[in-house]
């Protein structure tokens, strides 16, 4: 008998270090091609774009065929080589000595990822079905903590231990979470050969309706979440009226959104199981349209502050009704693949959003694309509205909607 409670546990701890590892680099990126590796600073923006966007280019282009050798092996197997390679890499990431170097290392890490989607089908299958919503809630809420709490260990750790030692401390990290998930978790699993059924099933998944808008909601939340981070900054120091400060200014203001996050998604889980996943999903996505528009009008920063927090308790309901719909709406041996599928759409909209939010900041302003990423979201949750399955499926997440 598999205890679904202590694997939410374990999943969640891990997924709390695997965020935070994720993360912590973020804050000192620049910093650290400038002052460890020898960058100019007239050149850093460019390789820091590039650096920091291919990782997700790379690990969305084999998120899907990590997912699909998952189904066909072993959902726990593929967690171990993610968690373990990723660790690899960040601890090289130490001793890197220069830009091509670093870059290489970023290129490994998108070969390496796949860790979050092995986690979510893993926790899938062992979650008892009046429970789904709590489950994938409570996923959502661990993510987002540990982004929240990456950049700040990062900066802290970087501030007083340098920034190579924070590639270490990543690194061990997420060691640590491959000795959690191969001693600590059992995945209920019976691998499936490859056959030319499972290749049929795969092509199937990305033909079936419902996916299809899971995977583009998903991949349009992510790229609006990153179309205001290149923008965000200096949209806070103009609210601000002054730069001295400023780093620890916004990385507060950033973190509100992760704060309301991890309070509101085990919540809006809760609530999907109640009401059922997709209105849970409309709700979230016109209330997340409606504050990302509203925050473009505030002229100061508290409540420019106020509405992100509120936009954030709006928006945590997206990717744990997202990951409830397709856990419904796909067979259990399918999981592995379907959330590779989803992952890679995240990790595509992860590259278009800075693209988007800079091409629009350069000819509109930053109100511009503050309003946007709220605006592009009504015209999504209209598409899924309307074109939603006639009949409603359970809150059971009982497997039997493909429409």
């Amino acid at each position: 008998m598999y205890n679904w409670r202590l694997t939410l546990g374990i999943l969640t701890t891990s997924t709390i270090l695997m965020s935070a590892s994720y993360t912590m680099l973020i804050p000192f990126l620049p910093m650290y091609l400038i002052e460890e590796l020898g960058v100019q600073t007239a050149d850093v923006n460019w390789w820091s774009s590039i650096i920091f966007s291919c990782t997700f280019v790379i690990s969305g282009i084999m998120a899907p065929i990590w997912g699909a050798l998952a189904d066909r092996k072993s959902r726990k197997l593929m967690a171990l080589r993610a968690a373990f390679c990723l660790s690899i890499s960040y601890l090289l990431g130490a001793f890197v000595q220069g830009p091509w170097e670093l870059f290489w290392l970023r290129i490994f890490q998108g070969f390496s990822a796949g860790l979050w989607p092995a986690t979510l089908a893993i926790m899938s299958a062992q979650a008892p079905k009046q429970r789904l919503g709590l489950c994938m809630g409570v996923m959502q809420a661990a993510l987002t903590a540990g982004g929240v709490l990456g950049p700040l260990i990062g900066g802290l750790l970087a501030e007083f231990f340098g920034m190579r030692s924070t590639f270490m401390l990543a690194g061990g990290a997420l060691f640590l979470i491959t000795l959690v998930l191969a001693f600590c978790v059992k995945d209920k699993q019976t691998p499936k050969p490859q056959t030319q059924a499972t290749k049929a099933s795969g092509r199937a998944l990305l033909r079936t309706p419902v996916i299809q808008r899971m995977l583009l909601t998903a991949g349009v939340c992510q790229m609006t979440v990153l179309m205001t981070q290149p923008v965000l900054p200096m949209y806070i120091a103009e609210l601000y009226g002054q730069m001295e400060g400023i780093v620890l200014i916004a990385g507060i203001v950033f973190s509100i959104v992760g704060i309301s996050g991890v309070i509101a998604s085990p919540c809006w889980g809760i609530l999907g199981q109640s009401w059922g996943f997709r209105p849970v999903l409309y709700l979230s996505l016109f209330f997340s349209g409606i504050f990302g528009v509203v925050q473009a009008i505030p002229d100061t920063l508290t409540s420019f502050t106020v509405l992100r927090f509120i936009g954030g308790l709006a928006f945590a309901g997206i990717f744990p009704a997202i990951n409830a719909v397709i856990t419904q709406s796909t067979d259990p041996s399918d999981r592995g693949r379907v959330f590779g599928y989803s992952y890679a759409a995240q990790q595509f909209g992860c590259v278009l959003g800075p693209l988007a939010g800079g091409v629009l900041a350069t000819y509109c302003g930053n109100h511009a694309v503050i309003a946007a990423s709220g605006a592009v979201l009504f015209p999504l949750v209209a598409l899924l509205y309307l074109r939603r399955p006639k009949q409603a499926s359970p809150a059971s997440g009982s497997p039997i909607d493909h429409k």
